[in-house]
C-alpha cells in the first residue's frame, strides 16, 4: 500500500505539471501535504518535515547556485564565455567536442559533489552550444553524464565513501574497480546516447548566452579558462591538501574553511569580479548589475529544487525507503543484483541517491556477510542502483530541466534516461567484473 501511495504521488505530480501546467513549486508543495496525509505522518509534522526538506537542500545549494549564477553571467558578458569556445573548438575541432566535455566532466567529478559541478560547468557548456549552434543536450549530456557516474560510484563522494566503511571493503581497491565500470557506463550514457538526443529543441538559460564581441575587447584565454575552473582548481586542492598534513597541523582548519564550497564560491566571484569585470573596463555599478539579472534568472529554479526537497522529506520520514528494503530483504536472488535492485526502488520513491545507498548498506550488509559477497563490489552495485529512476522528486532533475529549458516529456527521454542507462551500466559492469576476478 505504501508503494502504490507514492506511485501516486509521483503520478499526481506530473500530471499537475504537465497536464494542467501548475507552477512545479505549487505542484510540489501540495503534493507533499498530499503523501504525508496518505502515508501517515501526523499533520501537525508535516510542515515542518516540509520546511526542513526545504531548508536542507537550499542550505547547501543556496550560495553554490546563486554565485554561480553570477560567476556564468559574468563570464557571458564579459566575452569569456566566447573566447574559451573559441579556443576549445580550435583544439578539439566540433568532431570531438563531446569528448572534451566528458574528459572535463569526468575529471572534475572525481573531486566535486555533483550539484557544485553541474553549477559550475553549464557556463562552459553553454559558451560552446551558443556560439557554434550545437544541440545543447549533445554537448551538455556526455558531461553530466560523467558528473553523475562519478557521483554514485567513486569515492570520495559521500555514498560511496560511507559505503566502503559500512561495508569494510577496501577504499583503493573500490576505486579502481569504480573506474574500470565508470568509464564504460560514462561513454555509453553520454556521448552515445547523447547522439540520439540531437533533435530534442532545447532553450539553455539566457543568462548564459555569450555576448558577442570583436577579438580585440575578448579577455585572453588564459585569463577566460583560469577564472571559470578556478572553482575547480580551489575545491581540488582542499580536497587533496589535507591528505598531506598532520591531523593536528595549524593551517588545517583554515584550508578546510577556504575549501567549502560556498566560500569557494565567494572567493571565486571577488576574483571574477576583478579579472572580468574591472580589469575590463566595466564600472562595479554595472557588475552588481549583471549579478542582478543572474538571481532573476534563477529565482525559479531555487524554489523548485527547494520543492523536491520537501518532497523528499516527507518521504524519507514515512519510512518509505526501510519498509522497501525489508520486504525485499526476502527476495532471493544474487545479492549484487539484490543491493542494486534495492537501492533503484528507493531511488525511485524518496528521490535522493545518497539516501538510497545509505539505506540499503543497513539492510544488505547481513546478506553479505552470509553469503561472502565481495564487498567493493557490493558498494558499486548500490552506487550504480542509486542512479537508477532519476525523476521528478530529484532535486538533479529540476536542475537539468530548467537550465537547459527543456519540457517535462523531454527532461524523461534525455536525462532519466540517461541516469538508467549509467545505472544499468553499472550494473552489467559489477556482474562482469564478480566473473572476472572470482
Amino acid at each position: 500500500m505504501t508503494i502504490l501511495i507514492v506511485f501516486i504521488c509521483i503520478a499526481l505530480l506530473i500530471v499537475l505539471i504537465s497536464v494542467f501546467k501548475i507552477n512545479a513549486f505549487l505542484a510540489f508543495l501540495a503534493v507533499s501535504f498530499l503523501a504525508g496525509l496518505a502515508l501517515g505522518l501526523p499533520p501537525s509534522k508535516i510542515p515542518s518535515s516540509i520546511e526542513k526538506g526545504m531548508g536542507d537542500v537550499l542550505g547547501s545549494l543556496a550560495i553554490i547556485i546563486t554565485a554561480g549564477a553570477m560567476l556564468g553571467k559574468l563570464v557571458a558578458e564579459s566575452g569569456a564565455a566566447q573566447k574559451i569556445a573559441k579556443v576549445s573548438m580550435t583544439i578539439f575541432g566540433e568532431k570531438y567536442i563531446q569528448w572534451a566535455m566528458v574528459l572535463t566532466g569526468f575529471l572534475i567529478g572525481i573531486p566535486l559533489y555533483y550539484g557544485i559541478g553541474f553549477v559550475l560547468m553549464v557556463p562552459l557548456i553553454f559558451s560552446v552550444v551558443y556560439r557554434y549552434k550545437l544541440p545543447a543536450l549533445y554537448i551538455g549530456l556526455p558531461m553530466l553524464a560523467a558528473l553523475s557516474v562519478t557521483h554514485g560510484f567513486l569515492p570520495p563522494h559521500p555514498s560511496p565513501a560511507a559505503l566502503v566503511v559500512q561495508f569494510q571493503a577496501d577504499m583503493g581497491l573500490t576505486l579502481f574497480y569504480g573506474l574500470a565500470i565508470a568509464i564504460p557506463a560514462i561513454i555509453l550514457g553520454g556521448p552515445i546516447f547523447a547522439r540520439t538526443l540531437k533533435a530534442i529543441p532545447a532553450n539553455p538559460l539566457a543568462s548564459f548566452s555569450p555576448k558577442e564581441l570583436t577579438e580585440e575587447h575578448l579577455p585572453g584565454g588564459f585569463k577566460s579558462f583560469f577564472t571559470t575552473l578556478l572553482p575547480v582548481l580551489l575545491l581540488a586542492v582542499a580536497s587533496f591538501v589535507p591528505m598531506l598534513l598532520r591531523p593536528d597541523a595549524v593551517i588545517l582548519p583554515y584550508i578546510l574553511f577556504a575549501g567549502n564550497p560556498s566560500v569557494v564560491m565567494l572567493i571565486v566571484l571577488i576574483v571574477a569580479t576583478w579579472l572580468l569585470g574591472i580589469t575590463q573596463g566595466k564600472k562595479i555599478t554595472e557588475i552588481m548589475l549583471i549579478y542582478a539579472d543572474a538571481i532573476k534568472d534563477i529565482a525559479l529554479i531555487l524554489l523548485i529544487i527547494a520543492g523536491s526537497g520537501a518532497l523528499k522529506q516527507v518521504l524519507t520520514e514515512s519510512g518509505v525507503s526501510n519498509q522497501i528494503a525489508a520486504y525485499l530483504q526476502h527476495v532471493k536472488a544474487e545479492p549484487l543484483f539484490l543491493a542494486w535492485m534495492i537501492a533503484a526502488i528507493i531511488r525511485f520513491c524518496v528521490g535522493s541517491a545518497t539516501v538510497a545507498g545509505l539505506t540499503t548498506a543497513g539492510i544488505i550488509v547481513p546478506l553479505m556477510e552470509h553469503t561472502h559477497t565481495n564487498p567493493n563490489l557490493m558498494v558499486l552495485a548500490v552506487g550504480a542502483g542509486s542512479l537508477m529512476f532519476s525523476h521528478v522528486n530529484d532535486a538533479g532533475f529540476w536542475m537539468f530541466k530548467e537550465y537547459f529549458g527543456l519540457t517535462l516529456k523531454d527532461t524523461f527521454k534525455s536525462w532519466a534516461l540517461m541516469e538508467s542507462i549509467v545505472g544499468i551500466a553499472g550494473l552489467l559492469g559489477v556482474l562482469l567484473l564478480k566473473i572476472i576476478i572470482a
